[in-house]
């Protein structure tokens, strides 16, 4: 046919086609993400709606979550983050560190999504199969989702629950020291995470005194309900003062390394580089302060350990706003024993972040149905000592320091 051998079109090369399938699939998969994306906003509409509208008292099973978080999920499945949050940070700087490759086999979940799912499984503590159902994700990608979301909490925002140093540790110093404790760094106490049993352990271990099982935390507090340290991981069996005596904590503070700065001078010429406070399940020392303890006190001591207690009192209202914000670690919960501390770790960061920018907690988070229908403030597994640790380490360093502290105490 004439004109046929002008008309006919050399075969595309290798590379030309290759390149066409590219742009092929690439179109075809950011159809995919989009609508995959719309049928994740769809449920969100849905799940918050479903979470706004229960009633607490509709049985015993209720778990209420925080709308602080909720709104923060919800406002990621949509790209958008609140105001609220600290310059959005919490997105934009944990999406380098969720980006997922794009291939011709799968489709990648989105940062956003990773993210939200992660705060969501914290705040809501619901179990992997009921939270995978309700966001179409596979079991093995939420898990890899909560453990890459850790991950980049505790790399990009580690410095949030760091010892403080410079203007934070300025500003926790004079909280404590209008309320009469000078140079104290912060209060000390341990609670529970309840937990599954576990896996290929021994049962004993693991349970505490109440026989369920659980895994220690030992957290420092500030005044500001702020987390400052936290050292977690060992079963429910140990007793609080094995915990500090494994923490770097301890450590650190034996070898002199913990409290930096000028000593302060205080009554009967005592001087002290810093201390926190703790309750008589401790042994005191000359870097941790506690009560005197015992019945028909001296005025003054009764003084001490009542303006002591009312300090310690943040211990109790930061656990209770971090588990009752981000309830899975408020709830017997299946988990992995090797990535639960920096899950905790990193709740940790986001308890403290959100303190900073003024989100409200609502306290009736912390309230519950039992099956008997009586409504009650949940237990936040704060183990009271059950006799004062004796006092025969007593050092007369110990000693000097609370009496001192005692003594200021009188004029404040």
């Amino acid at each position: 046919m004439e004109g046929g051998a002008e008309g006919r079109r050399d075969p595309l090369s290798h590379g030309e086609l290759q390149a066409v399938a590219t742009a092929v699939s690439t179109i075809v998969l950011r159809s995919q993400q989009e609508r995959a994306l719309g049928r994740l906003k769809d449920q969100l509409r849905a799940r918050r709606r479903r979470k706004l509208t229960q009633d607490p008292f509709d049985g015993a099973d209720y778990v209420a979550t925080s709308e602080a978080v909720v709104q923060l999920c919800y406002a990621l499945g949509y790209g958008v983050i609140p105001r609220a949050t600290p310059r959005r940070e919490i997105a934009e700087a944990c999406a380098p560190h969720l980006q997922r490759r794009v291939t011709f086999y799968r489709e990648p979940l989105l940062p956003d999504q990773i993210l939200e799912y992660a705060l969501y499984r914290w705040a809501s503590g619901e179990t992997y199969e009921t939270s995978t159902c309700n966001f179409g994700i596979g079991r093995a990608s939420v898990l890899i989702a909560v453990r890459d979301v850790t991950a980049a909490l505790l790399r990009v925002f580690g410095d949030e629950n760091a010892w403080p140093t410079g203007l934070r540790k300025l500003v926790v110093l004079r909280a404590f020291a209008d309320k009469g404790f000078p140079n104290c760094h912060g209060c000390i106490d341990c609670t529970h995470v309840y937990v599954d049993k576990p896996a290929h352990a021994p049962r004993e271990n693991y349970y505490d005194r109440k026989r369920r099982f659980s895994i220690v935390a030992q957290v420092v507090i500030d005044l500001d309900l702020c987390v400052l340290n936290v050292h977690m991981g060992y079963p429910g069996s140990c007793h609080d003062i094995r915990v500090l005596q494994l923490s770097s904590l301890s450590m650190r503070a034996e070898e002199g390394l913990l409290f930096h700065g000028p000593p302060v001078t205080l009554s009967f010429g005592v001087k002290t580089n810093g201390y926190v406070l703790a309750d008589n399940g401790y042994p005191p020392s000359e870097w941790m302060v506690v009560l005197y303890g015992g019945i028909n006190q001296h005025i003054e001591k009764e003084r001490f350990d009542n303006k002591q207690k009312v300090a310690r009192g943040a211990v109790e209202r930061s656990f209770g706003r971090l588990k009752g914000m981000w309830q899975l670690f408020l709830r017997t919960h299946k988990t992995n024993l090797d990535t639960l501390p920096q899950q905790f770790t990193a709740v940790g960061i986001l308890h403290n972040m959100l303190i900073d920018v003024g989100i409200p907690f609502d306290e009736n988070l912390l309230w519950e149905v039992d099956a008997n229908g009586v409504r009650g403030r949940v237990d936040l597994r704060i183990e009271q000592p059950l006799q004062p640790v004796s006092m025969l380490t007593l050092t007369d360093e110990a000693l000097a320091l609370r009496n001192a502290l005692a003594e200021r105490l009188k004029h404040v």
